[in-house]
Order: C-alpha cells, then sequence, then structure tokens
C-alpha cells in the first residue's frame, strides 16, 4: 500500500531546492560583484544594489553651550543634523571656507551634506569655544 508524502517533507524539500537555487545563483539577476575581496566566480550572479547603503542622517545636539557629540564620523553623502536644545542662540559655522547655518535659535535644526571625505572643523559664531568636529570616511 503506497502512502502519500507527508506535507512536511514536501515542504522540506522545496526549502532544499530554494537553498540550492540561491547557492547556484539561479534566482538572482544581474551581474556579479565581489565580496570582502573574494572574486566573483565567472558566470555568478548579484541582487542590484545590495551592497550599496542608504544615506544616513546623524544627529548633534546643541545644549548646555555644547555640541553633543562633539565629533561625529559619518560616510561621504550622510546627512550631519544639528539641533538647538540650548535656551540660547547659537550657530554651527565651519573654521574655513564652506557652511554656515546662520542663527539657530532654540528648537531650530540645520543640516549639510557631507559628499566627500575630509575633517571639518566648525564652531559656534555666537560663542566661538563651542567647537565641534565631523570626520568624513
Amino acid at each position: 500500500m503506497n502512502r502519500p508524502a507527508a506535507p512536511h517533507l514536501s515542504l522540506y524539500r522545496l526549502f532544499a531546492a530554494l537553498v540550492a537555487a540561491l547557492s547556484l545563483g539561479v534566482l538572482l539577476p544581474g551581474p556579479a560583484t565581489a565580496v570582502a575581496g573574494v572574486p566573483a566566480a565567472p558566470g555568478a550572479t548579484a541582487v542590484p544594489g545590495a551592497a550599496e547603503r542608504p544615506a544616513a542622517e546623524l544627529i548633534v545636539i546643541i545644549e548646555d553651550n555644547r555640541f553633543v557629540p562633539q565629533t561625529v564620523t559619518v560616510r561621504p553623502g550622510d546627512t550631519v543634523r544639528w539641533t538647538n536644545n540650548d535656551r540660547f542662540d547659537h550657530t554651527v559655522t565651519s573654521d574655513g571656507p564652506g557652511w554656515d547655518s546662520g542663527v539657530l535659535t532654540p528648537g531650530q535644526s540645520f543640516r549639510r551634506v557631507f559628499p566627500a571625505r575630509g575633517m571639518f572643523r566648525y564652531h559656534d559664531r555666537l560663542n566661538p569655544s563651542i567647537t565641534g568636529v565631523v570626520v568624513v570616511r
């Protein structure tokens, strides 16, 4: 007497076939890319854009007459947003040519995208002893 296969065995086989297809690159369109410095095998495929990271936004709070954190590290294309949570007006002004937020009253914010690598020092034009650094790597 023949017995039909148990449903969980059929599901297991389907899962095993899916894993095998993925590992062979059968289901993934697009050209191959290297991962962690290992060249892709000839004929391998990869998911387009899988290695790309969306731009991030990091927040610096202005409070107690200081930038918190004083140093932030971002990647090219990321945005830094400064928000004045202090009781006093402040600015976010680059030490060299670059940017100036204008006066930020309590509750106001200023955003800047950092497209290129480098170290960008800044200060509060109204209180130059308040300083900060954005490191882009």
